[in-house]
């Protein structure tokens, strides 16, 4: 008696298939559960996340074949699928993710699954804007060429009011800082209202700009119900801001590709926060890594967006941040094992990475020499910690800076620069945890 075929996972696998121009490709780590073969794992996964089903099927679309995805390659336990492009809505970020990153990461097959990076064809990233002003655009709007963009989150994160909270900015600013920052789960609380908030800083800013000849701006968290977010969004333009900051994880990617529309017409930047992030890109097995979520963040058209400090006090390896900003950052990004898979990103701009996390003036040589000067440097209780207090704080910040710009130690150049001396002696170098 002949054996009848019931599932049919090993016809999405085909290690001579070589993928068209047009093919987008995805690049998963995988473990197989116990019992389960490489071969079994593997044709999950590219089934699940294109067009098969756990059976085989009594009728068949004439337009499946064409549909399925393929898992061409395979070392040890990194796998590479190819999706044809007709799998992927044009422009339509939420229904990618549907595919490549949705049901296969329930499937009890697979022990862990990790979705590292995709490979987007230029006829799939055409359908999206990107950044409205990306690192070019920003540059010019500060006049800030040679050095990081500095910002600081008023910190403790919540707890000061409105009017508390803008003083503080105004330290910040007059400091020397570019920016003023509101952290995740601030938004627009009894004590500290959105709107009233937006007011004050806005006089504040003004003086600060007034007394520096500085461009001062802020990154103000719209996060909340979509048409809330567009109402905050328009305040903002309204009172002259050039950034609205938004909480892009929990508010997901239909919102911000919304947002992203409505602040364009105001030619705004988007600050996007990356909280949540490391629910699902902690574990270096399983989930969806930073980079990916990053180079979707640039797709939709985000400025900038949180990317680890490599020594600060959050997750993320030096290797991990070096590959967020290349995703970020570069207009071709080459091939990284284990990373990334090559991107050419045509017309899409750049966007910042954002250093953020534990961060103060003692470990500012080692944040340039890991990003270089295209990035954001946020500095909150490297700042606020400071011995003077807020504005020396930034001073000291900017001081190392200017220290590194002109290869002098922090240590030689503390001593004619007390603000910086006084953190060091506070700090030093430590790495927080």
């Amino acid at each position: 008696m002949t054996e009848k075929k019931v599932e049919w996972y090993h016809d999405f696998i085909d290690l001579k298939y070589k993928p068209k121009k047009t093919d987008l490709k995805v690049l998963f780590y995988f473990e197989p559960d116990r019992g389960i073969t490489k071969q079994d794992a593997i044709g999950r996964v590219a089934s699940e996340s294109s067009t098969g089903t756990w059976t085989t099927l009594f009728k068949l679309p004439e337009m499946m074949k064409k549909l399925m995805a393929t898992a061409y390659k395979i070392e040890g336990n990194y796998v590479y699928v190819a999706y044809p492009l007709d799998l992927w809505e044009k422009g339509n970020l939420p229904q990618l993710l549907s595919g490549i990153a949705g049901n296969i990461f329930g499937m009890k097959a697979l022990k862990n699954l990790r979705l590292i990076d995709a490979s987007l064809p230029e006829e799939y990233i055409k359908n999206y804007k990107g950044p409205n002003l990306g690192i070019e655009g920003l540059r010019k709007y500060f006049r800030v060429y040679d050095r990081p963009l500095t910002g600081a989150v008023p910190k403790p994160k919540v707890g000061f009011s409105s009017e508390e909270h803008a003083k503080i900015g105004y330290e910040t600013w007059l400091g020397g800082f570019d920016l003023v920052k509101d952290d995740e789960n601030l938004t627009s609380q009894s004590f500290n209202n959105f709107y009233k908030r937006v007011k004050l800083m806005t006089k504040l800013r003004d003086k600060a700009e007034k007394e520096t000849g500085e461009v001062k701006d802020a990154l103000l968290n719209i996060t909340a119900e979509t048409k809330e977010m567009e109402k905050r969004a328009k305040f903002l333009h309204d009172y002259g801001w050039k950034y609205a900051m938004i909480d892009v994880v929990v508010s997901g990617t239909s919102a911000t590709q919304t947002l992203r529309e409505k602040l364009r017409d105001y030619d705004m930047a988007i600050h996007a926060h990356r909280a949540m992030h490391a629910s699902f890109d902690r574990n270096l097995k399983h989930g969806i890594s930073m980079q990916f979520l990053a180079k979707i963040m640039r797709l939709i058209g985000v400025e900038q967006i949180h990317s680890g400090t490599g020594v600060g006090k959050l997750v993320g390896s030096i290797s991990e941040v070096k590959s967020i900003s290349s995703t970020l950052r570069d207009k071709i990004v080459k091939e990284k094992k284990g990373f990334l898979l090559e991107q050419n990103w045509k017309n899409i701009k750049s966007s910042f990475p954002v250093s953020s996390g534990g961060v103060h003036p003692g470990i500012v040589p080692d944040e340039i020499n890991i990003y270089g000067k295209d990035f954001v440097l946020l500095v909150s209780g490297g700042i606020h910690g400071h011995p003077q207090g807020t504005r020396a704080g930034a001073k000291a910040t900017m001081q190392a800076i200017e220290a590194v710009k002109k290869k002098i130690s922090l240590e030689e150049y503390s001593k004619n620069h007390n603000e910086l001396a006084q953190a060091l002696e506070k700090w030093g170098r430590l790495n927080p945890k």
